[in-house]
């Protein structure tokens, strides 16, 4: 049996820690937060199991999930890749490119398994788009945009561009399966917290397809819209819902001279079994802990995105675009 270490169990980490009470493995928990691991207790895991360092353990476990503030996402993953771990860390994987490319590198080096928590990319809606594309159904691609906002508490380990809006930069490059080549950002800090909570980044990916992520923490509700327009096919996919996320739109635009007639084609609900992302992603952990196949968010996908947050802030800084 595969023995896991969780380290961190806050806000998002005890999603972490219900999942993997769920699935079978040998499961460790470390949370310097004592009464975090009271929780952890209520589940039944044995004592011994149980420490506020994670150290205690990097000797009896063959892996590890970092569902830590990202600010020691660099740290921890080194050591455990260094200690011959394999590691999922929690999206952003650093906040510096350089270290994202360090810890890719060093997974490579060790020959160990480092995956990233970019969940979108483990939903089944993500994986027809990014098909539907390979395939052609959209035509020439022309338009992504993400809306990925609404009123909730803010994280306070870092902005929203690097909490939010790196989910939807991530998923763009998993469906369209490349980087951008630049961008452009506005960031803004409404709250006076000394961190963005509002941002729009703007992505040319070539050839010549325009993306735009908008994220933030003031508009009511909580969207979290794709949009995926072509010539031929257009989609809309509402993450929100669990089974009948993507409706497609068989519309076009007939160009004649300077005049263009818009002609709308017939709408299509499209249905997904649910199932939930990261119950999915941490299953396809464990399997590539067994087979050794590389993750579908590994090392690199994880500094690709932080390249483009990275640059996303370069350019909103600077009231410039950023070339990659």
């Amino acid at each position: 049996m595969t023995k896991v270490l969780l380290v961190g169990i806050g806000r998002w980490g005890a999603n972490h820690l219900r999942v993997l009470h769920s699935l079978p493995i040998e499961l460790f928990v470390a949370e310097l937060d004592g009464k975090r691991l009271e929780s952890a207790r209520a589940l039944g895991i044995d004592e011994k199991h149980l420490s506020a360092n994670y150290r205690d353990f990097s000797g009896q476990v063959d892996a590890a999930v970092v569902a830590t503030p990202a600010q020691t996402h660099f740290e921890l993953c080194h050591q455990l890749l260094k200690a011959g771990k394999d590691v999922f860390v929690e999206k952003p994987i650093t906040l510096e490119s350089k270290d994202a490319k360090a810890l890719a590198e060093l997974a490579e080096k060790q020959r160990r398994i480092l995956q990233v928590g970019h969940i979108f990319r483990f939903d089944p809606a993500s994986k027809w788009l990014r098909e539907a594309i390979k395939q052609g159904k959209f035509g020439r691609l022309k338009i992504l945009r993400g809306n990925f906002s609404g009123f909730k508490r803010p994280r306070n380990d870092s902005g929203v561009t690097f909490a939010d809006a790196i989910h939807f930069v991530d998923l763009f490059n998993f469906i369209l399966g490349k980087p951008p080549v630049r961008v452009t950002a506005l960031l803004n800090d409404f709250m006076g917290r000394g961190m963005d909570d509002e941002s729009f980044i703007a992505m040319d990916y070539e050839p010549n397809i325009w993306a735009t992520v908008e994220t933030g923490y003031h508009s009511p509700g909580k969207y979290r819209v794709v949009e995926v327009l072509g010539d031929q096919l257009s989609a809309v996919c509402d993450y929100n819902v669990a089974q009948y996320k993507v409706k497609t739109f068989a519309n076009k635009h007939t160009v004649m001279g300077k005049d263009a007639k818009a002609e709308e084609g017939a709408a299509q609900q499209l249905e997904f079994p649910p199932e939930e992302p990261l119950l999915a992603e941490l299953r396809a952990f464990l399997d590539s802990i067994q087979t050794r196949k590389a993750p579908l968010a590994d090392g690199w996908a994880g500094y690709e995105s932080v390249r483009v947050i990275e640059a996303a802030l370069e350019s909103a800084k600077a009231r410039k675009t950023v070339t990659l």
